[in-house]
């Protein structure tokens, strides 16, 4: 089975652009490139508010701003700008209001505008930003998300310092298991409380009280009943064990009293709760925690009370996520992946379902994303991205058959001048059990099959993800340094089912090398390939098969392994996510299970390496600290294969905090492979 994908040639309507001949795309346009996400649409289904994201080349910093545009594709224009961090637009019940986050006056402030004049107000004051501001269905409130700090724990009596005295920052004391997180830093003491605020002005009022979390980093959503007396919310309670990261309840909190009532209990994950536009019915997702590597997540539904809970979408054997109710109640509209596309399907309530909507996708390059929202007509807006557009704004009806068509092109200008690689869908049969693998290829701008070409092996990390035909601006500038650029969905990725997805339980990384291994001699077997010119690169769980693939072959010239984690014991005591990777991705600690451990680190292959490597890491991130970067690298040096280490100030896992940053990974992957590239045949 083979997909072809042509890059589309977007119109540009300057004279001067059009005629400048297209080149490949480089690592200074990530400066260029801007992405839609967050995308809204307003309640009648006319306009779209989508959150625009951009480069800042002379700040070397990423903001966003809010646009609208109509749904015929008219009336594209900003609503916020300036360098600021703009998000969150939610559209007011009547579609005559939009409420948004800005942190325009300096710290982030819950707003209202008013379209019809243009008129924005901010309705908080606070010190600390709000997060997922949520109409109630009458327009006269919202609900917002905001940390409560208490008072940082202290052992004994701190010394003070005399007047004038210029004394160090205290220590840091916590009694926390996961006391900092990956892109936060360390988490201050504190809970993440409920609270609403008049549309017309007030004060906002907390709602929820206690120790338990109601955002933050474990859990999500929350959502008004149509009568305004309740708040249903993803709650973490403190009494949860903190081994349990994924454990939440679903709790209903009365507006008025804050008396809550509990609507789930169970072992497992219960969030993103929606209440039917009649109010009878409360949708979520969910599942019962099995405690293995992955797990579908499901939609379910109940009775406002919590009774007659029941699944809805186990005819679907992949995980679902984002629900809408239609307007009419009569079904739920999710998000999807599968086989690397996502997409938006309605699942009606007797478990049916029909897809409205594909290609979904956002700001994470071929990894799946990206958002939907629905009118009340069925109008459904969402990011599109395909191999040739980055994220836009696409519209379509849940009509059946109804067609998709795009109604932004923020980069028409910079594409209109640049020539993309050609993508190519691939299967291929993994030699250790037959399996159907799929991937797909990226070509050099003028790619011709009678030449021979270098060739990249790009891993996504996880494991748990998947790569798709989207949009991927690292690949393509790989592509256009003269690689034909593979990237694979192996065993353990989402969007083939929970059986394929936990292929890997308990034993990652391992037989994946197999279906990767076999997935390059599918594109060699094109007959374009140069067999001498094999590299391999992959970021988080890319970096660990990175390792894994140079310690069971000789066959690539040099390897890049970004962010990896090289040895599971010290990862599973030092990791942000540690007690989720103990109790789901092993059969229990180290000291317990040794074998398991020693088997599947990298350490254990370390003595098989011959390859040239490079680890390239960011020295804040707590995902996979640089300390298993430092591991790796020094094993490497000591054993005396060419080795470097690349640490990257402030990043956190990913290293896209910073754009310039951002490109610095692929200027670095260029010049390390461009090094060991043997001439081509």
């Amino acid at each position: 089975m083979r997909r072809v994908l042509v890059p589309l040639l977007l119109f540009v309507a300057s004279s001067t652009l059009a005629a400048q001949a297209p080149r490949p795309l480089s690592a200074a346009d990530i400066f260029s490139i801007e992405t839609a996400a967050d995308v809204q649409v307003s309640p009648d289904g006319r306009t779209i508010a989508y959150v625009r994201q951009w480069n800042d080349q002379l700040t070397d910093k990423s903001y966003s701003n809010i646009w609208i545009v109509n749904a015929d594709g008219s009336g594209h224009r900003p609503i916020t700008s300036g360098k600021t961090h703009d998000g969150s637009p939610r559209w007011a019940p009547d579609g005559k209001r939009l409420a948004y986050v800005s942190d325009k006056a300096g710290t982030g402030q819950l707003y209202i505008r008013w379209m019809d004049t243009g008129e924005s107000a901010a309705i908080t004051q606070g010190a600390i930003p709000p997060q997922s501001p949520t109409w109630s269905a009458d327009g006269s409130m919202i609900a917002f998300a905001q940390f409560v700090p208490k008072a940082p724990l202290v052992i004994g009596t701190p010394l003070t310092p005399p007047p004038g005295a210029q004394w160090a920052a205290p220590p840091k004391y916590t009694d926390q298991l996961v006391f900092r997180f990956d892109g936060a830093g360390d988490i201050p003491p504190g809970v993440t409380h409920l609270f609403v605020v008049r549309t017309d002005g007030g004060t906002p009022r907390q709602v929820t009280t206690g120790d338990v979390n109601h955002g933050g980093l474990w859990t999500g959503g929350f959502d008004w009943t149509p009568d305004g007396t309740e708040l249903i919310a993803t709650a973490r309670r403190r009494d949860a064990s903190e081994n349990d990261l994924l454990e939440t309840e679903l709790v209903a909190y009365n507006v008025k009293d804050g008396s809550a009532r509990r609507l789930t209990d169970r072992l497992g994950p219960d969030v993103s709760p929606v209440v039917s536009p009649d109010g009878k019915l409360i949708a979520w997702l969910g599942y019962d925690e099995r405690n293995v590597g992955y797990q579908n997540m499901l939609l379910y539904v109940m009775n406002r009370d919590g009774s007659g809970k029941r699944v809805l979408s186990s005819r679907i054997d992949n995980s679902v996520a984002a629900p809408q109710w239609a307007a009419d109640g009569s079904g739920v509209y999710v998000d999807l992946a599968e086989k690397g596309n996502t997409k938006v399907a309605l699942i009606a309530l007797d478990g049916s379902y029909r897809v409205v909507a594909s290609n979904m996708g956002g700001t994470f390059g071929a990894y799946g994303g990206g958002n939907f929202s629905v009118a009340r007509n069925g109008t459904i807006a969402y990011g599109m991205s395909t191999p040739s557009i980055p994220s836009q704004v696409a519209v379509t009806t849940s009509a059946p058959g109804a067609q998709a068509r795009v109604v932004t092109a923020l980069n028409a200008d910079l594409l209109a001048s640049r020539t993309l690689g050609a993508v190519e869908e691939i299967w291929w049969e993994s030699s250790k059990d037959k399996r159907k693998i799929q991937g797909w290829i990226i070509k050099p701008p003028g790619f011709d099959p009678r030449r021979k070409y270098p060739m990249i092996l790009e891993i996504h990390g996880g494991p748990f993800a998947n790569y798709g035909d989207r949009f991927d601006d690292e690949k393509q500038i790989m592509a256009a340094h003269g690689f034909v650029v593979l990237y694979a969905n192996p065993r353990g990725s989402t969007s083939y089912g929970e059986e394929f997805g936990n292929l890997i339980h308990h034993a990652y990384p391992g037989d994946d090398f197999h279906d990767l291994n076999s997935g390059v001699d599918a594109v060699i077997a094109k007959g374009y390939i140069d067999e001498k010119n094999l590299f391999v690169t992959g970021g988080s769980g890319g970096g660990v098969l990175t390792a894994w693939m140079i310690g069971h072959t000789d066959r690539f010239r040099a390897a890049l392994a970004f962010y990896p984690v090289i040895n599971w014991e010290s990862f599973s005591l030092t990791a942000d996510m540690a007690p989720m990777a103990v109790k789901n991705w092993f059969p229990g600690f180290s000291w317990d299970h040794p074998e398991n451990y020693d088997k599947r680190s990298l350490l254990s292959v370390v003595k098989n390496v011959k390859t040239p490597t490079l680890i390239m890491t960011g020295e804040e991130d707590y995902r996979t600290p640089m300390s298993e970067s430092e591991q790796y690298y020094k094993a490497l040096k000591m054993r005396g294969v060419d080795a470097v280490l690349v640490r990257v100030p402030e990043e956190p896992h990913g290293i896209r905090k910073r754009p310039s940053h951002a490109a610095s990974k692929l200027t670095t992957l260029a010049g390390w492979f461009d090094k060991y590239k043997a001439p081509v045949q």
